[in-house]
């Protein structure tokens, strides 16, 4: 008889998997970490959930007045367990793996999601974070409404790039205009950078430091400029005072240095990336009109 009822739930998992998801208690007191993962979870109606929130979670302004776990990467399992959550949301940008076990240990539940900037990764985001708020359906609205907004904006940059040159492109990301990380191939840069139409003139993986002499080289005709610290007119002037040789390149001398917000780079693809997108598309193509878009805030 056992034997059978082991077999019969195993069945029962591998033939209704929603509906033994189901049969969980979703979980009420959440903490996220990752600025993406948070947003949406806003987005989706969950709000109320969250106790406490990553660094990198600042949007909507709202999540800035919850108690604060540290950033990511460099979470305290003292603090995260201060709150009493049943849920820690995060990538596998989220760590270390030490507290993450430790957590587990004390009995929070860890969801992982993916942090990869692809729309079939964003698509099964949603979906999972649909599920654990007890409304997979939107979810699902989520993702049609934002895949359809990236076509839009895809058919802007295709028919700018019938009259105007594919720019190549660096981004950099810095600390109020330190030594900045260039973000290379299978990044979250990589992609915006890409989706905006533009040629990423980074060839290495992940983000990695450059010479001023390697920037200089390289001599981009926009420069992407992702700073934690300082935004704007601020961190351009950052930028080249801390890195001179940028003075010298074309983005420099044609004004084309462009402020991008880098929770934006944090956790995968969040409800902001297309207002980001089509910010970038608008500097990379200047001689065309690109519409402004604002994020949805009903699924």
């Amino acid at each position: 008889m056992r034997l059978a009822n082991i077999l019969g739930g195993l069945v029962a998992v591998l033939l209704f998997p929603n509906l033994v998801l189901a049969a969980e208690p979703l979980p009420q007191r959440w903490v996220s970490s990752g600025g993406a993962l948070s947003e949406w979870v806003v987005l989706l109606g969950g709000e109320s959930k969250l106790v406490g929130v990553d660094t990198t979670s600042r949007h909507p302004a709202s999540l800035t007045k919850l108690p604060s776990v540290g950033y990511q990467r460099q979470l305290a399992a003292e603090g995260i367990l201060a709150l009493r959550p049943d849920l820690l949301l995060g990538s596998e940008e989220m760590g270390p793996p030490p507290v993450l076990a430790q957590l587990a240990a004390a009995g929070v539940r860890i969801e992982r999601l993916t942090a990869r900037a692809e729309l079939d990764s964003l698509q099964a985001n949603l979906k999972r974070l649909g599920q654990l708020l007890g409304d997979e359906a939107a979810g699902q609205r989520a993702f049609t409404d934002y895949q359809e907004r990236l076509q839009t904006q895809q058919q802007w940059v295709e028919q700018a790039q019938r009259s105007q040159d594919v720019p190549g492109v660096l981004l950099l990301l810095g600390h109020a205009g330190g030594s900045p990380l260039v973000g290379g191939i299978d990044t979250a840069a990589d992609w915006l950078i890409s989706r905006a139409g533009g040629r990423n003139l980074a060839s290495h993986s992940g983000y990695k430091a450059l010479s001023n002499e390697a920037l200089l080289a390289l001599d981009p005709q926009v420069v992407v400029v992702a700073d934690r610290a300082l935004e704007g007119d601020a961190a351009r002037q950052a930028l080249l005072q801390q890195n001179p040789a940028l003075a010298g390149t074309r983005a420099a001398r044609e004004g084309r240095l462009l402020a991008l917000d880098p929770t934006l780079l944090v956790g995968g693809l969040g409800p902001r990336v297309p207002d980001g997108l089509a910010m970038l598309a608008a500097g990379f193509y200047p001689a065309s009109q690109f519409p402004t878009t604002e994020a949805k805030r009903e699924p």
